[in-house]
């Protein structure tokens, strides 16, 4: 048995653009993709693989990127990131959606039935090789399995409105888990669910959605506070912290 990485990193990353300053307007000097912001002088991308690199029991990862960034990224990596190249490195052209950027790297790959296949956020870097290790031995004793915490806050139902929202129920937190990544399956299990999904038209919010709807049960493990997912500058900030910590 293997296990496959894919990193869908075809984003753009809005979000993480901070409002551009008079200097870089008038040279027209686009902002990085989130997924290439430096964090701690390393682009945040090359933090995450470094993690993944790092498991012996990983055979392969795959990065799903903008058809216009494969080859630069490849000599990033050459340059910058030789370690991670110790492990089988292969990258595709992703889609317009993060669903399909995984979907480039399933049609891709090789693998049997039973071989588990982890998806990962390209911009969760401080994910552990403990949460790693638990995912891959959920997915492998489940068929489908994710990195989860219990929530905190209370959650409320809402109804959106034009002026804002109300809400409508409140939602016990016991049977609520806030999912992250990475969320791992057997080949046989993801492949089927987006193989449906792609026959129906179907987008999901992230691939345990698929194996959901396709009548799959989807295990979860305990993930961390610290693996966040980096998508504001106040999230940049917070993850040099624990980079220093």
């Amino acid at each position: 048995m293997k296990v496959i990485v894919i990193i869908p990193a075809a984003g753009l990353g809005t979000r993480m653009a901070p409002m551009p300053s008079a200097m870089d307007a008038k040279a027209k000097k686009p902002h990085p993709s989130k997924q290439f912001t430096d964090l701690a002088g390393t682009p945040i991308l090359i933090h995450t693989l470094r993690k993944f690199a790092a498991v012996e029991a990983i055979s392969e990862i795959w990065i799903a990127l903008r058809e216009n960034e494969i080859e630069a990224f490849r000599e990033r990596l050459a340059k910058e990131a030789e370690d991670v190249l110790k492990k089988k490195i292969e990258l595709v052209a992703g889609g317009e959606h993060r669903q399909q950027s995984v979907e480039h790297a399933l049609n891709a790959i090789s693998a049997a039935p039973d071989d588990v296949v982890l998806v990962h956020d390209a911009v969760r870097p401080l994910v552990t090789a403990e949460i790693i290790h638990e995912v891959i031995a959920a997915a492998k004793k489940y068929g489908a399995a994710i990195a989860g915490l219990p929530a905190v806050d209370t959650v409320k139902q809402v109804e959106r409105t034009s002026e804002g929202a109300i809400v409508k129920a409140t939602i016990p937190r016991a049977g609520v888990v806030l999912a992250q990544t990475p969320q791992g399956f057997q080949y046989s299990v993801i492949k089927k669910a987006f193989d449906e999904a792609a026959a129906d038209g179907f987008m999901g919010t992230d691939e345990a959605s698929l194996a959901e709807r396709s009548g799959h049960e989807v295990a979860v493990v305990m993930g961390s506070p610290r693996n966040i997912k980096i998508t504001t500058p106040a999230d940049m900030e917070l993850a040099e912290f624990y980079l220093r910590k």
